[in-house]
């Protein structure tokens, strides 16, 4: 599959990766930008970028920390600041996405978000406010960790919490957690997590979630993301938010509760559809890509 070409913006200090479908022309009056998930990058969306260029001007980026934009070392609550080191969190790379929209894109845009890609989404929609037009979450990060969550928690999770938030500060600890993750072994087995139904698992996947690993300073954005404790969820960002949302979602997630992201949809009235995709896990764009293109058209043709 051929894959868009990359191109950097400078961002604060950091050289950001990004590119544009080469199916977009600038004739196209409506703009999407697709934001990637947790260890992924822009190029995740490759099954769904050159599809809705065809219709859309579609832009990918990178967000700091991964695929191919700067590294920045994780800096920690508490920790005392080092050239080179930022705090990663979802005020950062909703920050990153908007100010992107207003630089580079330059006009009204909706934003598409997988996994915690979708909680920036919704946060970079908060800070675009009429520069959005409408937010498309799929399989939105639940943030199940997050302290705001401890009364959803079982009690034995509770009770080694604070155990856990003290070992992943070290970074001897969340270096090992990262180096066993970063193999193309285990990436497949997590891929056959992801995507229950096997569909796209290939050499190419394996190797578009594997290369950015290999860069120095990778491990960075893995320690600053396994340390958010305290920080947005989806439910706090929906009613900060006057634009139409779609959801879509895997029926068979194994990260991501569907039956949660059900009582989103009756509970949120701004929330205007909750398409399930049928056997697909937590990552539907690339595991079902022609149904979950033909949702999000849908709903850019129902909104525009």
């Amino acid at each position: 599959m051929s894959l868009n070409k990359s191109k950097i913006w400078k961002w604060k200090n950091w050289e950001i990766s990004w590119s544009l479908s080469k199916q977009s022309t600038h004739e196209n009056n409506i703009n999407i930008l697709l934001v990637h998930g947790f260890g992924a990058s822009k190029k995740h969306w490759r099954n769904n970028q050159d599809f809705l260029g065809k219709n859309f001007n579609c832009y990918a980026i990178d967000l700091l920390g991964f695929g191919e934009s700067s590294q920045p070392s994780a800096l920690l609550d508490y920790e005392p600041y080092k050239d080179n080191s930022i705090k990663y969190s979802f005020d950062l790379w909703s920050n990153q996405i908007s100010t992107f929209c207003s630089e580079v894109i330059k006009s009204p845009v909706y934003l598409v978000g997988n996994s915690i890609g979708g909680v920036i989404a919704l946060k970079g929609a908060e800070i675009l406010k009429d520069d959005c037009k409408g937010v498309i979450l799929i399989d939105c990060a639940q943030r199940t960790m997050d302290d705001k969550r401890l009364n959803k928690s079982d009690i034995l999770m509770n009770l080694i919490r604070p155990v856990l938030k003290t070992l992943v500060r070290q970074r001897i600890i969340s270096n090992t957690l990262f180096t066993r993750a970063a193999n193309p072994k285990v990436i497949k087995k997590i891929l056959q997590q992801a995507y229950p139904s096997g569909k796209n698992i290939d050499e190419e996947l394996i190797e578009i979630l594997y290369q950015p690993s290999k860069r120095k300073n990778s491990k960075e954005a893995f320690r600053g993301f396994i340390n958010l404790f305290d920080d947005y969820l989806a439910t706090d960002l929906f009613d900060k938010v006057e634009i139409p949302i779609q959801l879509i979602w895997g029926e068979k997630d194994p990260w991501e509760s569907l039956t949660e992201a059900i009582e989103w949809k009756k509970k949120f009235r701004n929330i205007k559809r909750l398409d399930i995709i049928k056997g697909a896990g937590h990552c539907p764009h690339d595991e079902e890509p022609d149904e979950t293109n033909k949702l999000i058209y849908e709903f850019l043709q129902e909104t525009k």
